[in-house]
Formats: structure tokens, C-alpha cells, sequence
């Protein structure tokens, strides 16, 4: 599913001020702000970072509750949040990671002394490697290979 649309409880509180905000149906997904906005924003992160790894990891997505069928307490309200993840999904897959590698010592010397980018050369090499004509990666075709 692209779309997803979950209710959150935000409680406010009152000694330190700001929100807490859970989601009754997603389990160890929490977050807080110090401003309702920020809370707002950080209850809409939370909620695709979750989503995406529940996705990644192959596991269900539960089926979001009803906002009337959820108890609340005093200083509790209920917010819908939404989170829609093909921009997630390629945010994910286009993140950078730092990977670590051995050359031999000359080459590294040639290299910077022509001003080489080795990150950029090791990604062309690996598109090239892995038959990949485009800069964005198909996470799909490449696990299918």
C-alpha cells in the first residue's frame, strides 16, 4: 500500500511541557516536540520511519483503528497522521552509506594527485558492474538478480 492514515494519541505535558505522541496501533512507535507543530511533524516521521521498516523487514502493517473506538485520558486528544511512502521508499533507497575500502597505496596516490572522486567512480563502476543504466536504483530488479 502507497497510503497510509493512522490515528495518534498526543498528550500534553504539563511539567516540562510539549506532546508525547503515540500510535495505539503500532507498538514502540513514539515520539515527542515542544510545540504542537513540532509534535505534529515528529508524529508524521515517526510514523514512516516505522512504516518503512515494518515494510523492509517483511512484517504487517496492522489495520488502523477507528479514532471514535480509542480511549483517552484528561489532556489527550487524537490526531489523524498520514504518511505516504513511495517518497519514503526513495528517500530510503537513495540515502548514502559509508562503506569502507582497501586499494592498493600507489593507486590511492595516483588518484589524489588527478583529483579522483572514489565515491563517484565506485558508483559508476558498480552501475556498470551490475547493468544498471540509470543514477536512481531499482531496489526490486537488483534483489531479483
Amino acid at each position: 500500500m502507497d497510503r497510509y492514515i493512522f490515528p495518534a494519541v498526543f498528550m500534553v505535558d504539563e511539567e516540562v511541557g510539549g506532546y508525547t505522541v503515540t500510535f495505539p496501533d503500532l507498538p514502540g512507535c513514539i515520539t515527542e516536540g515542544d510545540t504542537l507543530s513540532e509534535a505534529l511533524n515528529m508524529a508524521k516521521e515517526a510514523l514512516e520511519l516505522h512504516l518503512y521498516c515494518l515494510e523492509d523487514e517483511k512484517e504487517s502493517i496492522p489495520r488502523p483503528s477507528l479514532p471514535e473506538n480509542i480511549e483517552i485520558d484528561h489532556g489527550e486528544f487524537i490526531n489523524l497522521v498520514e504518511a505516504y511512502m513511495p517518497l519514503i521508499r526513495m528517500e530510503m533507497a537513495n540515502k548514502t552509506i559509508k562503506k569502507t575500502l582497501t586499494i592498493p597505496k600507489w593507486l590511492d596516490d595516483l588518484g589524489k594527485d588527478n583529483k579522483v572522486n572514489f565515491s563517484l567512480v565506485l558508483q559508476e563502476g558498480l552501475r556498470n558492474y551490475l547493468g544498471i543504466k540509470e543514477n536512481s536504483r531499482n531496489h526490486e530488479t537488483l534483489k531479483n538478480k
